[in-house]
């Protein structure tokens, strides 16, 4: 349990931030709300007694340090991270405290790695990018999938949605990542990001039950392929969408998601099959679960926890599969993810991600 320690949320009432914020008050932390909406964060207070709010912008380095002072840590919710991630990662050294955020931008954490890896290597800080549904679980089931491998071919990563209604956040942060982009799109391929305008290919991937083989879109690219390459040896990391999740995406009306329960999740399941192969050897992980908004709350909560109690393997900027022990971190989730019960398996020739 969280003994109490407070943990502010930069970005507290926005959709995922408001998962978090309740997360940490299930887990026994006490939340402190921060983002540049005074009256929001208030309205989010009335919801949850004793809450202190602190209103903070990041164009304004004093008022972050005014939010973080007496916090043990810091998650930051709050998109485009293009924007956000840098100067509140600032203040969380200047604080001395542990910096977790849950964006899925990809070029956002690319930078927090190129920016930040020596100077909180040098510092001893502890800073987290993409702890969340994307960049997070998968760079955890890839690491758990490997195994006692130092090494592999190929990762695939691929996501089986039954829909994406996107919130305003993520259609912004979409915005920003097509601008820096130019339009184009991006892979990981021969050990590097690589910029592209090739039409992106349409597949079928076998998803194990209960989805069963579905169309993906393939290069679908998320911030797995930052999160995983920045620790594990793997020249090619490929990442799949569901075809239905993908048009839901594309199109402009589609609402946002809706709740349907007394956690405010919403009806979205998702299977995330992950496949790595050296030679002719396979290994896979597969996690299933509900709503990929509020799934991140519990692992960007568990991850604040492990650093608080030192249970981490490294200092610096790390992803969630060099910072944790990925098969245990995965075992603590399961109140909220469903493994397959195989840590992995070992299959040659399957032929699979092709």
């Amino acid at each position: 349990m969280g003994s109490g320690q407070t943990i502010a949320v930069y970005g507290a009432y926005g959709h995922t931030g408001r998962f978090v914020v309740a997360q940490l008050r299930d887990r026994g932390f006490v939340p402190l709300l921060s983002g540049r909406d005074t009256d929001k964060l208030r309205a989010l207070a009335a919801s949850h007694p004793g809450a202190e709010v602190r209103a903070a912008s990041v164009d304004d380095p004093a008022s972050l340090d005014r939010a973080l002072a007496g916090a043990a840590a810091v998650i930051n919710c709050a998109g485009p991270f293009a924007t956000t991630a840098a100067p509140v990662i600032e203040a969380a050294l200047r604080a001395g405290i542990p910096y977790v955020d849950v964006g899925a931008e990809i070029e956002a954490n690319a930078d927090t790695f190129t920016r930040f890896t020596d100077r909180a290597r040098a510092e001893g800080a502890v800073i987290v990018p993409a702890m969340a549904f994307y960049g997070g679980l998968g760079d955890l089931l890839v690491t758990a999938a490997m195994g006692d491998w130092t090494e592999a071919d190929e990762a695939h990563i691929a996501y089986g949605l039954s829909g994406w209604h996107p919130t305003a956040g993520t259609r912004t942060a979409g915005k920003v990542s097509h601008a820096r982009r130019d339009g184009r799109r991006v892979r990981y391929t021969k050990g590097r990001l690589e910029y592209h305008t090739d039409a992106l290919p349409i597949l079928e991937w076998p998803f194990p039950d209960p989805m069963g083989p579905r169309s993906v879109i393939g290069e679908f690219t998320m911030a797995d392929v930052v999160t995983v390459p920045s620790h594990l040896s793997i020249p090619e990391v490929r990442t799949y969408m569901s075809s239905e999740a993908a048009k839901n995406l594309a199109e402009p009306d589609t609402p946002s998601p809706t709740s349907v329960d007394e956690q405010g999740r919403s009806a979205q399941t998702f299977l995330v099959d992950v496949l790595v192969r050296a030679g002719g050897t396979e290994r896979r992980a597969v996690a299933t679960g509900r709503d990929i908004y509020a799934v991140t709350a519990p692992l960007a909560v568990e991850a604040v926890h492990r650093i608080l109690t030192g249970r981490t393997r490294t200092v610096g900027v790390a992803s969630a599969g060099e910072l944790f022990d990925a098969p245990d971190f995965l075992r603590a989730l399961s109140a909220h993810i469903s493994l397959d019960p195989r840590p992995y398996s070992n299959r040659v020739g399957s032929g699979r991600g092709q």
